[in-house]
């Protein structure tokens, strides 16, 4: 099976230092991948890099074949990226803010599956405003079933979330893998997914000093 998504020797300079350099990933259909490493290693860096909201001064992200730099609109359309922080519309229900994201790419969606998955169906007519912290990551973990993407990337994505809400993210996971999709995710310890790859960012620490980044 041919490689899907892959980096290569990616540099990252951000905030006046080198965060990580000469790093390498690759991953074929149905891979799941890992990033670990203490705060400041560069794992928020990493994701935002391979969805292409950050660039590298060195390396680059390829999608198959082609550079990701060179379609970012296309490479957009093939991606989830879940941040620390949770969009949730605060007007909107729950309901209507997962409505929203499914139209954008899935106008045929199961709403009452995805409220299911996540056991938010009790929650559906509840303003977003008055959710808690872990109610609003499940109805944003939510919208990677409501609007399909062959890529997902997370950052520390069971953050608030409780055991029973973490094992059927954990079986969402599984099931994207087994139709081939692509899963990367930050975390400080290791989630429950099967037989993943994993970097330990600490490993790839730079030491060059800005010149000798650039040059």
């Amino acid at each position: 099976m041919s490689i899907l998504f892959s980096g290569t020797d990616l540099t990252c300079f951000r905030g006046g230092r080198t965060v990580f350099s000469r790093l390498s990933f690759s991953l074929r259909s149905g891979g799941a991948l890992l990033l670990q490493g203490p705060n400041g290693s560069g794992k928020s860096s990493l994701l935002r890099i391979m969805a292409g909201f950050l660039h590298p001064i060195a390396g680059s992200v390829q999608w198959h074949d082609g550079c990701i730099d060179d379609e970012p609109d296309i490479h957009c359309q093939r991606l989830h990226y879940v941040g620390h922080h949770d969009p949730i519309k605060p007007v909107l229900t729950v309901r209507e803010n997962i409505a929203f994201w499914a139209t954008l790419r899935n106008p045929n969606y199961n709403l009452d599956h995805t409220l299911k998955t996540f056991d938010i169906v009790h929650l559906s007519d509840v303003p977003g405003r008055f959710l808690s912290a872990g109610q609003k990551r499940r109805v944003n973990l939510a919208r990677l079933l409501a609007s399909p993407a062959r890529l997902w990337l997370l950052d520390e994505p069971t953050t608030t979330l409780d055991h029973k809400t973490l094992e059927r993210f954990e079986v969402s996971v599984a099931l994207h893998r087994e139709s081939g999709g692509i899963v990367i995710a930050s975390a400080h310890s290791v989630l429950g997914f099967d037989n993943p790859e994993i970097i330990h960012l600490e490993e790839f620490q730079g030491h060059e000093s800005f010149d000798e980044a650039i040059y």
